[in-house]
């Protein structure tokens, strides 16, 4: 059973309040936008608009960028949304990679310190998380009065950001205004939150791809420094790199930096017996 607060979704969009349908600007072509504070409901403009927000949001060149299109898109698109941020858990803290403005790092950081809140429970309960007036929220007592009090914020709306089961982070919906948010916003979120999902993963694994040749590629070039410098053969020149990268705690990569841009004492690459 669901909490108060707590949403379970329904497949379809619901109708938009005729009061909250102020049309805003589209992303590309500078007519009137179908999401958010829509004119336009119809399948075929929904359509177009998440195709609009996956393609902007795969365009981007890595995670880090993508993330900070993501919550820009969001204060675009989305109705009511005057501020957006991603929040992730690194250990035991809670970092915010990405946000609109500062809003949501002072949100996160109170977060943080209190150990409660709707972004908190969107990452670890799995479900969507809405409150309407923060200053009057008894969930998280620890965290909402205050919140509300140094941020302005009023109104949050939490999804859990997931792939294939692997909860990556949150994206949190933010509003200064009691209320903000209905269920056409709920529901357009949700659908929002699941494309920027899959475009971070795809952003995260083609980074490390990325990374992963750009190492391979340093460590073959110190490999080959370490076969000209100790006339040694490949398989031994590699064995040297390894040997160092156990006995000084080091990662591989770092002893293969350091051998092709030599900056401190001598390490592996500089005739030092890992043995």
């Amino acid at each position: 059973m669901l909490g108060a607060g707590q949403i379970r979704l329904s497949p379809l969009l619901p109708p938009r309040s005729p009061e909250l349908a102020a049309p805003r600007r589209s992303l590309y072509t500078g007519g009137v936008a179908t999401v958010g504070g829509m004119s336009s409901d119809s399948p075929v403009d929904l359509a177009t608009t998440f195709g609009e927000i996956a393609r902007a949001l795969v365009a981007e060149q890595d995670a880090q960028a993508t993330l900070g299109r993501m919550v820009k898109l969001a204060v675009e698109t989305i109705d009511s949304c005057q501020h957006c941020g991603v929040s992730i858990v690194e250990g035991r803290r809670i970092v915010s990679p990405a946000s609109s403005d500062e809003i949501p790092a002072i949100v996160d950081r109170l977060q943080f310190e209190s150990g409660e809140g709707p972004c908190i429970d969107a990452i670890k309960d799995h479900e969507v998380f809405q409150t309407g007036r923060l200053s009057e929220e008894s969930r998280w007592p620890n965290f909402a009065h205050r919140a509300s009090t140094e941020s302005g914020i009023e109104s949050i709306l939490s999804f859990r950001l997931f792939v294939d089961g692997d909860t990556m982070g949150s994206l949190n919906l933010y509003s200064e205004q009691h209320d903000a948010f209905d269920d056409h916003d709920v529901a357009f979120g949700a659908v929002f939150a699941a494309h920027a999902a899959v475009a971070w993963s795809t952003s995260r694994t083609i980074e490390n791809l990325r990374k992963g040749i750009q190492t391979r590629e340093l460590i073959g070039e110190a490999v080959g420094i370490l076969m000209a410098r100790q006339d040694v053969s490949e398989a031994e020149a590699f064995d040297i790199l390894t040997r160092a990268s156990q006995r000084l705690n080091v990662k591989l990569r770092l002893i293969a930096e350091d051998v092709v841009h030599p900056k401190g004492p001598p390490t592996a690459g500089e005739g030092a017996d890992p043995r």
